[in-house]
């Protein structure tokens, strides 16, 4: 059974492997960060977690994902998250 909530600010440091579906932009921080930025609404990241659990993520345009070393990523708010 699938379940979806809406999420403020979140990071997390348990992602093992996320992909993105093409309506990402991609830049890098001066500090490293790689910023994926939504192009379109509803952009839809699949992110796989340390605890063997996948979740989608559903962005507006103009959300960003910040993913930085070690598995640490940063999620702007809001985003609508589904357990799959």
């Amino acid at each position: 059974m699938n379940s979806s909530e809406i999420e403020n600010q979140v990071y997390s440091s348990r992602v093992l492997r996320s992909e993105f579906d093409r309506h990402w932009k991609t830049c890098i921080s001066r500090s490293g960060y790689v910023i994926y930025t939504a192009t379109a609404n509803r952009a839809k990241v699949e992110v796989l977690l340390a605890d063997g659990s996948t979740k989608l993520l559903e962005f507006p345009k103009g959300g960003q994902v910040l993913v930085g070393g070690g598995g640490t990523s940063h999620y702007s708010k809001p985003h609508k998250v589904t357990t799959l």
